[in-house]
């Protein structure tokens, strides 16, 4: 029987010094790739990914650095085999990711479009002290009622991510991220961390962005989609530009639902397949649902190893 595969891209926080050089040195599509896309966007991804660079940790730059090495991956092996997913998801970020590797977004308008959402996120985040804040061991019900508690007493602090089981991260100001942590530490948290970020993405602060956000999304979306996406913001599938544009932007200001989409996904696929720096998805998607495998393409050494395993288990 035919395996039913997902393609999946991770987001912000999977970049690192280096990332996609391997494919760059040792792919000649992936060398295009990225000459072209330099040349087009005017940004210079060699020394922006391959070298010490403090762009990397801007957001308007980390956001089209990943893209791109998660589009390489992807490109790679669908030169290598011929395997068309049932369905594509990308963590925040990453689902403009599943976007373009559908079909629906051109890679070089995939790099503009994300590289000014991140300037539209920053901008939103310039005259207040934004922040994110990870917090391990509270569960999704828990960490709601104290962000509605804290919000009560007109504290900005909102649920982002929920990533897994006791894995969550909080957007808001850091001031009031701070407040909250005492409370957190009562219902047994484990672990609250204040994250290295300038932003507070997936929550009303956001909410200065999304309207241009829209703009460009009508712009550069197509209604092409080889298969349906599942929505951050819904943990639904969706394929039309219509819905794209409409989750994308909501989902600038809304949280970002990925253990839900995994378990809705978990009796519909087989295999999962990660593109992209890293494999901080795989580690999530272990704690949702252990029973389905998580392959990741990272480098030219994952490709050839996830293609082994797929040649062995797709027929």
């Amino acid at each position: 029987m035919k395996k039913r595969v997902a393609f999946i891209f991770a987001g912000q926080g999977s970049q690192a010094k280096g990332m996609g050089k391997d494919f760059y040195e040792n792919s000649e599509t992936a060398k295009n790739i990225i000459d072209e896309v330099s040349d087009k966007t005017g940004i210079d991804f060699k020394s922006l990914m391959f070298e010490e660079s403090e762009n990397l940790g801007k957001t308007e730059f980390t956001q089209p650095a990943i893209l791109l090495v998660g589009l390489i991956a992807h490109k790679l092996l669908s030169e290598k085999l011929d395997i068309q997913p049932t369905y594509f998801l990308g963590h925040s970020l990453g689902e403009f990711s599943a976007l373009a590797s559908s079909g629906a977004l051109d890679i070089v308008d995939a790099v503009k479009l994300v590289n000014r959402r991140g300037e539209l996120m920053q901008k939103a985040c310039s005259n207040i002290d934004a922040g994110m804040m990870a917090v391990i061991g509270v569960s999704d019900e828990n960490v709601n009622i104290i962000c509605e508690d804290a919000q009560k007493e007109g504290k900005k602090v909102w649920g982002a991510n929920f990533n897994s089981d006791g894995q969550v991260v909080i957007a808001g100001i850091k001031s009031d991220l701070e407040y909250i942590q005492p409370k957190l530490k009562e219902v047994k948290a484990k672990r609250s961390i204040i994250l290295d970020m300038s932003v507070s993405s997936h929550c009303e602060l956001l909410e200065s962005a999304t309207s241009e956000l829209k703009e460009n999304l009508e712009k550069s979306i197509k209604d092409s989609f080889s298969a349906p996406i599942i929505s951050n913001v819904t943990a639904r599938e969706y394929s039309s530009k219509k819905e794209a544009v409409e989750l994308l932007t909501q989902q600038l200001i809304s949280p970002v639902k990925y253990r839900e989409s995994i378990e809705y996904l978990a009796d519909k696929v087989d295999v999962f397949i990660e593109f992209g720096n890293g494999s901080v998805l795989k580690g999530l998607n272990r704690r949702i649902v252990k029973s389905i495998p998580t392959l990741n393409i990272s480098d030219m050494t994952t490709l050839e190893k996830t293609i082994d395993e797929l040649s062995n288990s797709i027929k």
